[in-house]
């Protein structure tokens, strides 16, 4: 009578395996293959000193052959009572194995409760392992296994590779007369690095290279794009390359110490048969590790863990950035530094000459903020779209200008209003309490009568302030992240350009209002279905897509319905008011010795009627 299982249920059952190994008796059974057949996948992965701990041993022979050629010090768990610990649960030490073998537990578990006991074991291993540690995973290769165990280690930022094993038959209950893999993850500490799954990692190995990006240059495009990678790739002149982002809370001496740390790590991307002397070189821009200083660290309850670093740019500038570390490949948002006249004047006194330094000083008494400099392409747009309203015009001297911004960030693109933009006041609203301490600690954020900040959620305040009405804003801007990243859309939320919510704006904007909208959608159906419910209510839109990024601004005229025409003639009208602005802003400067540092008319000029 066949031991196999009758249903997957029964797979990871134990009850069914201790009647299996009843029914077994003594002698061993090979699920997948025996040690002959495994050996030199697991050679390569497994070293003989390394602590490894089996998980769902059974009654195979595996460790005791491994134990027979060097292997001594292996750990064997199952859930049969024989040896029974629970590998969802297991009593051993954090980081205290190099490697943790599996051969068919995660086929088993994968089946129960709907991949929940599989999820909480590899969190378990996970655990166990210690920083360049590998889980070795024998495994059938079904698609909702793979798919599990992959996304899971993916999210954890660990390196994961499939190797195939030469198919093999025999009677039923010995083997399978199916394809097996090895599976191995490889763990690396939290956001350390980043290997491509696209065109830049394909390919053959040789020749091959892994670069290195200097600190603080993790989100370029060069870096954090498919396409940039691509263009890295080709430049460098090979047919595969790792980016590599070094960990925000390790310091590294030079680029000796990250070589050495790195290299057993990349070359355990090499397909088997390589060369173990094969040499793989290191880039980076320059030679240069970069630099990075973290000033601060803190969690908020809406966003969770972030923190606070100066970083010196490829341009040799220095620069503070908001890094929520859920997303910590996204800058939130970014401030140039400059040194600050507090700075400038206690130089001017000192009689000691400073001593040379490698980094940058940047004690918060050397650096300010420049509050005219916007990071954020798509902020410089957004700031150009007031040409539309005929800010700076003649005719509109001394006209107030009244500015709702839902979303505040780090809040340079508040302050810029406020700082330049004459006679205006700016509302801002922001969900995050945490956010806007930080702004005002950290990024120069200055609210007061004509800059103030509503705490709480954008659409509640919208609807309320329609719901009160007399009130009514020159502009309205949405930028806001959408922290759902399963959707093609990552700013705004869908919430806000729902048909309702769209009108509710319309109703809140003056007759010459301007709705400026900061859109991230990757999806065409769902930008063309976003682009249409605008539409429906703001008859005339411009947009200016920004170069490198996803991200595009459209420009939303309120208003009887417009002909093609119409939209043509405000198009062609852009470069006067352009003109206009630029000079408002260069001549109104609140509260700041900074100068707006903005081109308008460079800006407009790739607008486009939607």
């Amino acid at each position: 009578m066949s031991l196999l299982p009758r249903t997957a249920e029964e797979f990871s059952s134990a009850e069914y395996w201790e009647r299996f190994f009843k029914k077994r008796g003594e002698k061993s059974f090979e699920w997948y293959g025996d040690y002959n057949k495994l050996c030199g996948v697991l050679h390569k992965y497994i070293k003989v000193q390394h602590k490894v701990l089996v998980v769902g041993c059974g009654n195979s022979e595996l460790s005791e052959q491994l134990y027979d050629v060097g292997y001594k010090h292996l750990t064997n768990i199952d859930i049969s009572e024989t040896v029974q610990v629970d590998a969802t649960q297991t009593p051993y030490e954090d980081a205290s194995y190099q490697a943790a073998l599996d051969k068919g537990t995660l086929d088993a578990m994968a089946s129960e409760e709907e991949g929940a006991l599989a999820r909480n074991m590899l969190t378990e291993v996970g655990r166990v392992l210690s920083v360049g540690g590998r889980y070795v995973c024998v495994t059938l290769a079904q698609e909702s296994v793979i798919k599990l165990a992959v996304e899971h280690f993916v999210q954890l930022g660990w390196a994961v590779r499939l190797h195939c094993l030469q198919e093999e038959s025999g009677k039923e209950e010995e083997s399978f007369a199916l394809p097996v893999f090895v599976l191995v993850c490889t763990k690396f500490r939290p956001a350390y690095a980043h290997a491509d799954s696209g065109d830049v990692s394909r390919g053959r190995w040789s020749p091959n290279s892994s670069h290195t990006v200097p600190q603080g240059c993790e989100t370029a495009w060069l870096y954090s794009s498919s396409e940039g990678r691509r263009q890295l790739a080709a430049s460098a002149n090979f047919r595969r390359l790792v980016i590599v982002a070094m960990h925000r809370n390790q310091e590294y001496a030079d680029m000796q110490a990250v070589q050495s740390e790195l290299s057993p790590m990349v070359m355990d991307l090499a397909p088997p048969g390589m060369p173990a002397n094969q040499q793989v070189p290191f880039l980076s821009v320059g030679g240069d590790l970069g630099w990075r200083e973290e000033v601060s660290r803190g969690v908020s309850e809406l966003s969770g863990e972030y923190c606070v670093e100066n970083v010196k740019g490829e341009d040799g500038e220095l620069y503070r950035r908001l890094v929520f570390l859920s997303n910590a490949n996204l800058v939130q948002s970014e401030s140039r530094l400059v040194p600050s006249n507090t700075a400038s004047s206690q130089k001017k006194k000192s009689k000691k000459k400073a001593k040379p330094t490698a980094a940058p000083v940047t004690s918060s008494t050397s650096l300010s903020v420049d509050s005219g400099f916007l990071c954020c392409a798509h902020h410089e747009v957004m700031v150009a779209g007031l040409a539309m309203l005929g800010v700076g015009m003649p005719q509109n001297k001394g006209v107030p200008v009244s500015v709702l911004l839902v979303g505040l960030g780090g809040g340079g693109l508040a302050q810029f209003l406020r700082d330049f933009v004459p006679d205006v006041t700016v509302e801002v609203v922001e969900l995050d309490p945490v956010v806007m301490e930080v702004a005002k600690q950290w990024f120069g954020f200055r609210p007061d009568d004509h800059l103030t900040v509503t705490l709480g959620d954008g659409l509640e305040r919208i609807c309320a302030l329609e719901k009160e009405g007399g009130r009514l804003f020159d502009v309205i801007m949405f930028d806001v992240d959408n922290k759902d990243s399963t959707v093609g859309m990552s700013c705004p939320p869908a919430a806000f350009v729902e048909s309702s919510i769209l009108q509710k704006v319309s109703s809140l904007l003056t007759s010459r209002g301007v709705f400026i909208l900061n859109l991230v959608c990757r999806d065409s159906v769902l930008r063309k279905s976003v682009l249409e419910r605008v539409g429906g209510v703001f008859p005339t839109i411009l947009s200016r897509k920004i170069e490198g990024e996803v991200n595009e601004v459209l420009l939303c005229s309120c208003g009887e319905n417009k002909t093609q025409t119409d939209a043509d003639r405000i198009l062609s009208s852009m470069n006067q008011s352009a003109r206009s602005l630029q000079s408002a802003l260069c001549t109104n400067r609140t509260g700041t010795n900074s100068s707006p540092h903005i081109d308008i008319a460079e800006l407009l000029k790739d607008l486009k009627v939607e």
